[in-house]
């Protein structure tokens, strides 16, 4: 008897622990340390930093249009929140102390809005935070292309051949990281989305100065883009290439050069799983060709040749990159690497992911913060791409073979006779088997090559 009251002593003293000590976190006030907004061409983000978990409740209002954020039990520290100059979507930010516990933060936007919102745990750079997106009501994310028209050169012909209009090459530039993922930071605070943007301006510069040649910016400003978002906006380009520029780092300073990478087998594997996958509810097209409707066997044979293509091709590139970055200074690896970087696993675009040297080593840092530097850089990295067009044509180039049939999906500045010199067959041929009288093809057309030809 005497037992069984003490262990009901004990079991009443634990629970009253347990509910005193939920009752004082459920009180505890979270400070709101610093509120952060990133504008980019189709979307803004604001972002609350926050001394622990906590509670919110966000709604929209009309008339006018607004954004309204309740952050439950929380307090601001001194001018957290306080004379916030709107951004983006965000016309203004209004804050003020609701029921004398909560925090309500409205913002004043542009138009309708759509929102998603989302905490996230403390990590090596920031504590808690609470992430909100804005977007318009029923935008789709918009390609935003500022470079300058490209005037393409023509090469000279003998007198009596036909004209030859060179194809229009496209390189989908993305500088990594961007808004509140800054990446790697050096000793002297240096950020490599900085640096990673910086070099890509230059290398689109370069690239846009070189006839035949177009180079896009996946990002061009200091916001967050996803990292498969930034695959689909390369494919919405139709690019030929996809050159993604880092920092690296190391906890070992000492640690220092450039490498490049490319994607692993096991990155290919899964990605491959995934298209097949999902071919049915996809507009997602492989070569030209897509994979909607087709049985497994051959949407598997399609996808398999053309990743394969595309990982041959971004080995190729990747070594030229890397021997010309050689010329500039020191390797970390003298051979081109693999990784399973969401960025490279395009199974249509070839792709490389270039570290461009070490932000944590303080002598490549200085480098790195240098413009002089930067432009050596993007210029070696622009040795590689341009050497790569001009010599190198990879066996599944802009093609998804099956069985007994070939296609090829047509690009800026093609000519039919250029695609039957390309496939070595012959221009009537591939006329018939296209059903094409004349020469006119328009851009995005997709022609069956006939193999027997």
């Amino acid at each position: 008897m005497f037992r069984d009251n003490v262990s009901k002593f004990v079991y009443s003293a634990v629970l009253a622990v347990l509910m005193l000590g939920a009752s004082s976190n459920a009180w505890a006030k979270v400070a709101l340390q610093d509120v952060r907004i990133w504008a980019a061409p189709d979307h803004t983000r604001i972002v609350f930093d926050l001394g622990g978990r906590v509670h919110y409740k966000l709604f929209t209002l009309e008339n006018p249009n607004r954004v309204v954020i309740d952050i439950r039990n929380a307090y601001g520290e001194k001018g957290s929140y306080q004379n916030i100059d709107g951004k983006g979507l965000i016309k203004s930010v209004r804050t003020g102390v609701r029921n004398g516990h909560d925090i309500r933060v409205v913002l004043d936007v542009q138009g309708q809005i759509e929102h998603e919102s989302f905490a996230l745990d403390p990590n090596d750079q920031y504590s808690h935070r609470l992430v909100v997106d804005l977007k318009p009501v029923g935008q789709q994310p918009q390609i935003v292309d500022d470079e300058p028209e490209i005037t393409i050169a023509e090469p000279q012909v003998p007198d009596g051949t036909q004209k030859y209009t060179p194809s229009l090459r496209v390189v989908a530039i993305d500088a990594g990281h961007g808004g509140e993922d800054h990446g790697a930071r050096g000793p002297k605070g240096t950020k490599e989305k900085h640096v990673a943007l910086a070099i890509s301006r230059e290398l689109a510069k370069l690239i846009n100065a070189q006839p035949g040649m177009k180079g896009v910016l996946i990002r061009d400003g200091d916001y967050y883009i996803g990292l498969r978002e930034r695959m689909d906006r390369a494919r919405k380009y139709d690019a030929d290439l996809f050159v993604s520029i880092h920092a690296d780092a190391f906890r070992r300073s000492s640690a220092r050069g450039g490498s490049v990478y490319v994607l692993s087998s096991r990155g290919a594997s899964s990605e491959y799983a995934r298209w097949l996958a999902r071919r049915e509810n996809a507009s997602d097209l492989v070569g030209g060709v897509s994979l909607k409707g087709k049985d497994n066997t051959l949407a598997s044979v399609m996808l398999d040749l053309t990743q394969s293509a595309s990982l041959e091709a971004s080995f190729d590139v990747g070594g030229r990159i890397l021997s010309q970055m050689g010329k500039l200074g020191h390797l970390h690896k003298k051979t081109v690497q693999q990784a399973g970087f969401m960025v490279l696993k395009s199974p249509d675009i070839p792709s490389v992911l270039v570290e461009t040297a070490f932000i944590s080593n303080p002598g490549e840092e200085q480098k790195l913060r240098s413009s002089h530097y930067q432009k050596k850089m993007a210029a070696a990295i622009f040795d590689g791409v341009h050497g790569y067009f001009s010599t190198y044509r990879p066996a599944g180039e802009t093609v998804a073979s099956a069985g007994a049939f070939t296609t090829h999906k047509i690009r800026q500045g093609e000519t039919l006779s250029e695609i039957a010199q390309q496939y070595r067959v012959r221009l009537n041929d591939l006329r018939a088997a296209n059903n094409i009288r004349g020469d006119v093809v328009r851009v995005g057309q997709v022609l069956t090559i006939p193999t027997d030809s």
